[in-house]
């Protein structure tokens, strides 16, 4: 049977989602954050024109794993005939649950494109992108926005009601602008106020940090369901305390030096898997063991020595070493 998104979107369980997030957000990490709790996947964003040009490294950010489902794939750009042929292609080649749109990303080289939340500063290119890739699949197409451009612009409602009139068929909101890029604190409100203007769902994103932050925002805010971005990193258990909270039940502890490490080299070892180039993969990693290591005693020397390892080798066996020492009480 098909997966029905708008049904679980609207079933009342407030599903967690993995946020698009480049680099991050690779079919490794996908797999982690469901095996602790996330309800619907997003892949890393991916640009239409590097689809359509055939470019060999878009097209490698599409592939996904089966277990992965349900998961949607996130496109971006400024046109919109390449927008509805990625967008086509991705669905023909590809078969996910959902085609996304990023309207929602604010760093230079693709807003300078007119990508992302470039798109926002002009609304009917918004509608025009929307309706094209809608009309290019039979999958639900899904956008991902800001609250605006900049504080000049910055009327969601507005973005949110046009996207709605142009075929979307849920609206997940970050609500901060472009301009405010990841400052400051979101604007849970708008999310709320988002809620009451479209009949579309709506998925809140924004500022959530722990497992409680999930449970504040649905209540805060009567949205849909609950994107997890930052947060995740280095966090997947995030999911599990995240569910918890939402459920009423007793969140589950933070885990200790031994479970984390364990979790990190799982990730660690999938993501050399998956990647076809070894040496690039423990490279791109190394952010990741940043994340999972920070907070703990003498994090900072750990990840000096993580930083410059070269193969997954060096990286088991520092991660071990310092775990002898944690067990040994040389942290206290």
């Amino acid at each position: 049977m098909p997966f029905d998104l708008i049904h679980l979107l609207r079933n009342g369980s407030t599903p967690l989602y993995l946020a698009p997030q480049a680099g991050v957000s690779e079919s490794p990490f996908r797999r982690l954050c469901r095996r602790f709790g996330a309800d619907v996947l997003v892949s890393e964003f991916v640009s239409a024109a590097g689809i359509v040009l055939k470019s060999k490294r878009s097209r490698e950010y599409l592939r996904f794993d089966p277990v992965e489902r349900p998961i949607g794939i996130q496109i971006f750009g400024a046109d919109r005939v390449m927008m509805a042929d990625a967008a086509a292609f991705v669905a023909e080649v590809y078969g996910p649950d959902f085609i996304d749109i990023n309207f929602g990303c604010p760093v230079k080289k693709v807003v300078k494109r007119n990508g992302g939340s470039g798109c926002l500063r002009d609304l009917d290119l918004v509608e025009d992108i929307i309706r094209a890739v809608d009309d290019a699949t039979t999958l639900p197409t899904t956008v991902k926005i800001r609250s605006g451009f900049d504080q000049a612009t910055r009327d969601p409602v507005a973005i949110g009601l046009r996207c709605e009139q142009a075929g979307a068929q849920a609206i997940c909101l970050h609500p901060r602008t472009r301009a405010d890029m990841y400052s400051g604190q979101a604007r849970w409100s708008e999310i709320r106020d988002l809620v009451e203007a479209v009949e579309v769902p709506v998925i809140g994103n924004g500022d959530i940090v722990c497992g409680e932050d999930a449970r504040r925002m649905r209540d805060e805010t009567g949205c849909a369901a609950v994107m997890i971005a930052r947060g995740s990193h280095g966090d997947p258990w995030i999911f599990s305390q995240a569910r918890a909270a939402l459920d009423g039940l007793p969140i589950p502890p933070e885990p200790g030096v031994d479970e984390r490490f364990e979790i990190c080299l799982e990730h660690a070892r999938n993501a050399m898997a998956f990647e076809t180039n070894p040496d690039r993969a423990i490279i791109d990693f190394r952010k990741h063991l940043g994340w999972y290591t920070k907070g703990l005693p003498d994090g900072r020397r750990l990840r000096t020595e993580l930083f410059l390892s070269t193969t997954l080798e060096d990286v088991e066996g520092l991660l071990e070493g310092y775990r002898s020492q944690h067990l040994s009480g040389v942290f206290g």
